[in-house]
């Protein structure tokens, strides 16, 4: 078993004894306990690390639980069958336990430290030699290990570089992370600027944490943000997608969307929207703030939450304005919201690269707002057949919740759904008939005339 005490860069730790803090093991999940102890049992290290411990610690129950170690990925792998090593610009490993995945990782160490190990060095000193860095200090490469010590200094953030062992269940504290969650601070660790260059991202993180914890940036932390937010271009839009879905749909979205609305990373996020801001949109932007409110609570009550749904509203001020400035807003116009709609897609694709299935769902939620605007007996059994059809219901109650106008057209859908046979029989009987077109005589034919 491995000797906590015989850890390299234990001694650069404040360690707090079991008596002094207030995590249990009756709280954390038991598969993230057995790896630890399958780990400890084969004469590696194992600690919880990251958001677990943070969350433990602010007593709230964590999403998941990851694991650091000084066990490298292929040995990781060789302990645990039910593993699998993913990722190239850092390899992790995923342990799956039924539907619970253990994410574990092999302690980092400063990229200047990627030289061979001197002969004669422990065994646990596992330096790898992969990394790389693009001409504006960009991480494009990260299979750097080294030790625990190390490893607290490439995380992230201080509330982020806690530690949890089941050896004695002691914390470690490598920086200021007790203090900072104390003080409800986000304070990345080392040189702001640096660590924004080497991945543009953590200051999306920074905002993303700031937003779930209530918590106030550091202003170091926040200082270099203005200058540095247009870094975020050179990531690519497929990372970025994953991250913008992350700031809004992980259960704080108003709040973070209150926060990136005032921060020049709005701008490479969600700027097209925040552009469409005017004051004949104001509805469509009340629609966004009340979809936002939805999905967090849908995911504090634990219900899913569907990407095409968020992006409908999170785009659907820009689409409104498109309308206005287009004078598109003619219901029937089919082909002109089509356009439209692809246009504003393509804008939102440049900065996030939206997958086709949940762009083209999200333009169906906002193409069916107008057939169920305009029933007609034709139309409503094919909107309500739709495949589509949920999400476009509880749309248009939110368009009539954020002030439009639409005549009890929510109400007429509610009662239609819900209804037996003979009460739809009877809505549909209320539906304006409609007029008949009367056929226009051919020229040169008159009533009678007959070839022969």
């Amino acid at each position: 078993m491995s000797k906590l005490s015989d850890l390299p860069g234990i001694e650069k730790a404040k360690i707090l004894e079991r008596d002094q803090h207030t995590i249990s093991r009756r709280n954390i999940s038991p598969n993230a306990l057995k790896v630890l102890r399958r780990l400890n049992d084969n004469n590696f290290s194992g600690f919880l690390v990251g958001g677990g411990v943070r969350d433990l610690l602010l007593g709230t129950s964590p999403k998941d639980f990851d694991i650091a170690t000084d066990a490298t990925p292929e040995e990781i792998k060789s302990l645990f069958r039910n593993s699998r090593i993913i990722g190239r610009r850092f390899k992790i490993v995923h342990i799956r336990f039924g539907r619970e995945i253990i994410e574990v990782t092999t302690f980092r160490a400063p990229h200047q430290s990627s030289k061979q190990v001197a002969s004669g060095s422990s065994r646990r000193d596992i330096r790898g030699l992969d990394s790389a860095h693009t001409s504006d200090g960009m991480i494009v490469r990260d299979n750097v290990y080294g030790h625990i010590d190390e490893d607290a200094e490439r995380r992230d953030f201080t509330v982020n570089a806690l530690y949890y062992t089941t050896e004695g269940f002691k914390l470690l504290d490598f920086s200021t992370g007790l203090q900072d969650l104390a003080d409800r601070k986000i304070r990345i660790i080392g040189d702001p600027e640096t660590r924004y260059r080497e991945d543009p991202v953590r200051m999306l993180r920074a905002i993303r944490f700031a937003a779930k914890l209530d918590f106030d940036l550091d202003p170091a932390t926040a200082a270099p943000i203005d200058s540095l937010a247009e870094l975020l271009l050179s990531i690519s839009p497929a990372r970025m997608f994953d991250e913008v879905l992350k700031l809004f749909s992980s259960g704080y979205g108003v709040s973070t969307y209150a926060r990136i609305q005032d921060s020049p990373l709005g701008e490479f996020t969600i700027g097209p929207t925040l552009r469409a801001r005017s004051d004949n949109n104001a509805q469509a932007f009340r629609l966004l703030e009340l979809a936002l409110e939805n999905t967090d609570a849908r995911i504090a009550e634990g219900k899913s939450v569907t990407a095409y749904f968020l992006f409908a509203a999170l785009l659907w001020p820009v689409l409104r304005s498109r309308m206005l400035a287009n004078d598109a807003a003619d219901e029937n116009n089919n082909a002109g919201l089509i356009s439209l709609a692809n246009e504003v897609l393509a804008e939102q694709q440049s900065l996030t690269a939206i997958p086709k299935r949940i762009s083209f769902a999200s333009r169906e939620i906002w193409e069916l707002q107008w057939k169920l605007e305009n029933r007609t007996r034709r139309n409503v059994n094919s909107c309500f057949n739709h495949p589509r059809f949920r999400a476009a219901y509880d749309f248009l109650l939110l368009r009539e919740q954020s002030g439009e106008d639409l005549s009890a057209c929510g109400q007429w859908w509610t009662d239609f759904q819900f209804g037996d046979t003979n009460q739809r029989e009877q809505l549909l009987d209320s539906l304006p008939k409609p007029q008949r077109r009367r056929r226009r005589r051919r020229k040169g034919k008159s009533a009678g005339n007959t070839r022969g």
